[in-house]
């Protein structure tokens, strides 16, 4: 059976003293198990419930951001697939902008640490290529969007 995940690519940008490509900072969580990797939030998705719900859900949990935090961003969707223990998995993230550039983060258990990362700081410990797609993807579309 193929596994299923959404998460929120979260990112905030100082606008003072001006705005520039290097404004942009993107939130990494790290794992408490495993290789103890770096990622967004992301978690599998329940049954009952649509990807967006599970992206949304998945950061509250993981990171304490809610949806009044927030502000999702229109016309970004990245999807990643591969393999993990000899199973397809899928995982689909979307973008947003926290609203308040010093929200504090509360990890959840799963996480042991948090990072605000700059484009390079993120890929280099993004672990994953496909993860460093992405991220490069949404920095990319935050640039060329008006």
């Amino acid at each position: 059976m193929a596994l299923r995940a959404c998460g929120l690519i979260i990112f905030r940008r100082r606008t003072i003293p001006k705005v520039s490509n290097d404004s942009i900072q993107f939130l990494m969580l790290q794992t408490s198990y495993g290789t103890h990797h770096w990622t967004p939030p992301k978690g599998h998705v329940d049954p009952g419930e649509n990807d967006m719900e599970a992206a949304i859900r998945e950061t509250q949990e993981e990171s304490g951001l809610d949806t009044t935090q927030l502000i999702i961003v229109e016309g970004f969707k990245s999807e990643l697939n591969y393999l993990v223990n000899k199973k397809h998995k899928t995982v689909v993230y979307w973008l947003a902008e926290v609203k308040d550039y010093n929200v504090e983060i509360h990890l959840s258990r799963e996480h042991q640490a948090y990072r605000w990362l700059n484009l390079e700081e993120a890929c280099k410990i993004a672990h994953y290529k496909n993860l460093e797609a992405a991220l490069r993807e949404a920095h990319k579309f935050l640039c060329s969007t008006p």
